[in-house]
């Protein structure tokens, strides 16, 4: 029995079209002899913790013994309100299918609430919060519900990856096991975003489950005049029309807006697709369903390695493959266009607890028709006079190419013994193409100075390319990375606890090819059709 959400009466549990599909994955892996283990995003208000806690007591009840559970929620009360639901349960199943006449009921678990115990199928339930990582040990957990994983506590005391860690470490990868992540969408960048995104990847053990609003029965809402609601439906209406959806729906999303200041509030609430559902949450600096189109472009590097010298020296410049080296290679430097590529250094920190120092190598368009395009990559720790030198050997190694390091962290270096400033330098007399840029006291520096200034052009400019599709990204990670990039008032920075370097190592690169003329190509020659071929 469940309180039905428009007449607020106890009614029996039928299945809504949503639950039915939940239910048909939770199923399709029980019957196929594999571990339960799915992440749900949902909009509101249509069981989906309810169907989750209820097919956990099924099987409590009906197909295992000594099946322990857990139900873990941001807050104590959210566990115990899903709990209540399997007391209700209980309280109405019918007598004649109690084991030999034993009635199904709760008794505390050695005197605590938030323990309790099922003596007829020796069991416990146990109702706990996520701001308590040690609230699952030492029991043997078989079944997790975690619930609103997106509102889970972030920060040095709390981490929901260490506490969904502990839990799922008690929980064995075996059949008729259940762990299911379940919450409503709050912002980019956070543990459940993260987590979807390797499941929609399907890089994870868990079935990524979307429940759009247009899949709730109860939004719908009669049309008493279609012509009018037609007229005034605006453009996302029609698109909802175009994907499928019925007048009869698009009337309720139509009046329901209405309630919202923005419509992004209403997207956020009330989501068409799961990009949309992280979308329109946050302070996020590029829009999630661009970010989706620059993400079609990634795709496993080519070949893992490292460019290797003579030590601190351009001499027998070379690339070595190594399975686990930290240069991604998408494309090798092609030796027949000189002047075609840009490497750009985000330099990091040396500790592997740091940020991350990034060498980036860019293409440049090489006609009118092509763009931009990341070509290879390296990341990892490392001293900074060896990044340096690093850096120097790739671009030797891509055809010379224009070296572009970003110089604020060097320069705060100034007073050590082997500091920012004398790597610069150092690297100027050996590497004839670095970039420089005009001094306050007169005359040229190398290196690229980021201000708020500089910072803000060069964010600008990614976000226009990014909308535009103006450039071809290969590595995922920094799409992942571009999600938790945020806007507070007039900073733009990596949410707590991500980085950035991917980020500014893209929208450097685009904003130094910007400032550059662009390059005259060769006249074209009507008759030569292989240029034509290789152009098109």
């Amino acid at each position: 029995m469940i309180k039905d959400k428009v007449t607020a009466r106890d009614v029996r549990l039928r299945l809504n079209a949503p639950q039915r599909r939940l239910l048909a994955v939770m199923e399709g892996q029980r019957m196929a002899g594999e571990p339960v283990r799915v992440i749900l995003l949902k909009a509101r208000q249509w069981g989906g913790s309810t169907l989750v806690q209820l097919y956990m007591a099924w099987i409590q009840l009906t197909r295992r013994t000594g099946w322990n559970s857990l139900i873990c929620g941001h807050r104590q009360n959210t566990s115990r309100a899903i709990k209540q639901m399997y007391s209700k349960l209980l309280r109405h199943y019918p007598e004649h299918l109690w084991p030999e006449g034993e009635k199904f009921s709760f008794s505390n678990y050695e005197g605590s609430r938030e323990v309790q115990q099922l003596a007829a199928r020796d069991c416990l339930v146990i109702a706990a919060s996520s701001r308590s990582e040690d609230a699952a040990r030492g029991y043997n957990l078989a079944m997790a519900h975690l619930t609103e994983v997106a509102f889970w506590a972030e920060g040095n005391v709390h981490d929901p990856a260490d506490v969904i860690r502990s839990v799922c470490g008690t929980v064995l990868n075996a059949p008729g096991t259940v762990v299911v992540l379940e919450s409503t969408a709050n912002g980019v960048g956070n543990y459940f975003h993260t987590e979807w995104l390797r499941a929609a990847g399907g890089q994870s053990d868990k079935k990524a489950v979307f429940v759009p609003w247009f899949e709730i029965e109860i939004y719908r809402r009669a049309v008493a005049d279609a012509a009018a609601l037609w007229s005034a439906m605006d453009d996302y209406e029609h698109r909802l029309w175009q994907m499928g959806c019925t007048l009869e729906m698009i009337n309720w999303y139509h009046h329901k807006r209405k309630e919202y200041a923005t419509h992004a509030q209403m997207m956020e609430e009330f989501p068409t697709t799961d990009v949309e559902a992280f979308s329109n949450t946050g302070c996020a600096v590029f829009d999630a369903l661009q970010l989706r189109t620059l993400r079609l472009d990634c795709r496993a590097c080519l070949e893992r390695g490292d460019v290797e010298a003579d030590y601190k020296t351009l001499r027998h410049v070379r690339f070595v493959p190594q399975a686990s080296g930290a240069l991604q290679v998408w494309q090798h430097p092609d030796a027949t266009t000189p002047d075609s590529y840009l490497v750009v250094v985000d330099v990091g920190g040396r500790s592997p607890l740091s940020d991350w120092s990034v060498i980036l190598v860019m293409k440049r368009p090489d006609t009118p028709l092509t763009k931009p395009e990341v070509v290879a990559q390296w990341r990892g720790h490392i001293d900074h006079d060896l990044l340096g030198w690093k850096a120097a050997q790739i671009a030797t190694y891509y055809k010379h190419a224009l070296l572009v390091i970003e110089s604020n962290s060097l320069e705060r270096e100034m007073s050590e013994p082997d500091g920012g400033e004398y790597i610069l330098n150092v690297l100027d007399r050996h590497y004839k193409n670095m970039y420089r840029r005009k001094s306050k006291t007169g005359g040229e520096k190398p290196g690229f100075h980021t201000n708020r200034e500089t910072k803000r052009e060069c964010i600008q400019r990614l976000i226009s390319a990014v909308r535009d599709h103006a450039y071809v990204e290969r590595d995922g990670m920094t799409v992942d990375e571009m999600t938790t990039y945020e806007t507070h008032g007039a900073r733009f920075e990596a949410q707590a606890g991500h980085h950035d370097d991917l980020v500014m190592t893209r929208a450097i690169a685009l904003m130094v090819m910007g400032e550059e003329p662009p390059r005259l190509l060769p006249p074209i020659n009507r008759n030569d059709k292989l240029y034509l071929i290789n152009s098109k």
